[in-house]
């Protein structure tokens, strides 16, 4: 059995039907990944609601969040190539391809989103003195959009794609009442685990926005956002964490109120002033 799921379970077990869920989570783990709710019971040979139960045993609101969690899973044991082997049969359109699975991990974004996590990062970012985001490659777009539309609103956030003394430099000028926040989606790069690390050495806080469960960054984070990130390519999707983001920028300008508004005029003038657009 996978480790996590064996973590998961603490030693417990669920009886004679939740057994059969959880067998066919850890023998079939690219079917679970994909299934619904009704065709893994069917395929467990119980109902829809032991396949429920099982998932809340371990750890989940139900079967969907606990389907993100297996999909993530999957996905990332996939090199890019077997990724795209994954999602591209011959005969497929892939811009049809892209928008449906958008729309599909948008719909399950709704479904399982923690909306009081999404505004406790928001809440924390606004009482913050700093606020560092981190990103890698790709996954660094969510942070920079971040990044920029807080600075709008007045705020001092920084965003960083790159490590070394740099990065280093840049957290040995944080400490307590500063925030990381972490973008981990599909592969922790080593320089963004590391930076946690020394985040949480100098007591600053961590929000972590990852689509699995079960990244290095959660343990030690004080607010986690977890979203569903398949793609219809080799890629994760961003449209799922995208929307995060911009969530909590929306909280962040409702519990900004006049200042953010103050901030975002005054950009607008500097702006106009400078001839920009």
């Amino acid at each position: 059995m996978p480790d996590w799921i064996e973590e998961a379970l603490a030693g417990g077990r669920l009886g004679r039907a939740g057994e059969q869920v959880i067998r066919v989570l850890r023998d079939e783990p690219r079917f679970a990944s994909y299934a619904t709710t009704s065709q893994l019971a069917e395929r467990a040979g119980v109902n829809v609601a032991t396949v429920v139960r099982a998932a809340q045993h371990l750890g989940f609101a139900g079967w969907p969040a606990l389907r993100i969690e297996l999909r993530s899973r999957y996905l990332a044991s996939l090199s890019a190539g077997e990724v795209l082997a994954e999602h591209a049969p011959s005969d497929a359109d892939p811009v049809q391809a892209a928008v449906r699975s958008d729309r599909e991990a948008l719909r399950m974004l709704a479904a399982t989103l923690d909306v009081a996590a999404v505004r406790a990062i928001a809440a924390a970012l606004h009482g913050a003195r700093r606020t560092l985001v981190l990103g890698s490659g790709t996954f660094a777009a969510p942070g920079l959009q971040l990044a920029h539309a807080a600075g709008i609103m007045g705020y001092d956030v920084e965003m960083r794609q790159s490590g070394g003394t740099g990065l280093v430099s840049d957290l040995a000028r944080m400490g307590e009442g500063d925030l990381l926040i972490l973008c981990d989606l599909w592969r922790l790069p080593r320089a963004i685990a590391s930076a946690a690390e020394i985040a949480v050495r100098r007591s600053v806080r961590t929000a972590v926005l990852t689509d699995r469960r079960d990244s290095p960054l959660v343990e030690t984070a004080a607010h986690v956002v977890l979203v569903p990130s398949e793609g219809a390519g080799m890629f994760p999707s961003l449209a799922p964490v995208m929307t995060v983001v911009h969530a909590i920028l929306a909280e962040l300008a409702r519990v900004g109120g006049e200042r953010a508004l103050r901030a975002a005029r005054e950009n607008e003038r500097l702006w106009e002033q400078a001839g920009l657009f």
